[in-house]
């Protein structure tokens, strides 16, 4: 792996504005496990299968409050998970003038812990939290710590994660500044991402710069259209290459 180091040291170095588009496999140094890995939920409860995706849609949320919670504050949310090497070596960049923004799928906000500041949060924050009924914010504390569904303080209204859950669409102005930032990049890093996830998988294609970089420990389906791919972890990737350009 140290000649693939060095040849996206030197690529990072001749570049100018680099965006990176990550997902889960970004935050699994942080202790943030892929979901999908549970099964078989509530299948005794409601008499019925429920895979993780389905577990996490808006048909989810509105039929099973009470299950939903209990799955999403189980599965979703990580309050002591830190950034990790990659989100730490993210930021640095940025703070060099090399990465101009980080287009994520992940919910976390662990980019913006490590100082990043150009953020576009294609499925949202778990961090956020709004009431459906008058629009009142919370924080992701008094999502963890209410019993059954979190309700508001002011009107009673049930209290929603701002996050983009399954059969919803992504914001329109997230999904605008992300395009507009991968049309501009000189280079674009993808990595902890198979690329499955769509619509943010399909952003990559507006990307027409010179380098386009695949990190992850699996192969993609954007491989072949890689200039350079690194089958490996991204946290050790990625902070092996910022000591070589510092």
């Amino acid at each position: 792996m140290s000649s693939q180091i060095t040849q996206l040291s030197e690529i990072i170095k001749k570049s100018k504005n680099i965006v990176f588009f990550g997902g889960a496999g970004v935050s699994t140094a942080s202790n943030i496990p892929d979901f999908r890995s549970s099964n078989g939920l509530y299948s005794k409860r409601l008499n019925r299968n429920f895979t993780p995706e389905q577990a996490v849609s808006h048909t989810f949320f509105i039929h099973y409050p009470e299950e939903f919670y209990e799955f999403y504050k189980k599965n979703l949310v990580y309050p002591e998970a830190k950034p990790n090497d990659c989100h730490k070596a993210l930021a640095e960049l940025e703070q060099m003038g090399k990465l101009k923004a980080i287009v994520t799928q992940n919910i976390d906000g662990l980019h913006q812990a490590a100082g990043s500041k150009v953020v576009y949060e294609l499925h949202g924050s778990v961090l956020r939290n709004y009431c459906l009924r008058c629009h009142a914010s919370y924080h992701v504390d008094y999502i963890l710590e209410a019993d059954g569904v979190p309700k508001c303080r002011i009107c009673g209204g049930t209290v929603k994660p701002d996050v983009v859950l399954y059969e919803e669409g992504l914001d329109d102005q997230i999904i605008s500044g992300a395009i507009q930032a991968i049309a501009k990049a000189d280079t674009l890093i993808i990595g902890g991402t198979s690329l499955v996830v769509y619509p943010a998988a399909g952003l990559i294609d507006y990307f027409t710069g010179e380098n386009l970089i695949l990190i992850n420990k699996s192969s993609t389906s954007a491989d072949q259209k890689a200039d350079l791919v690194i089958n490996d972890d991204i946290a050790e990737v990625m902070r092996e290459v910022v000591c070589l350009i510092k």
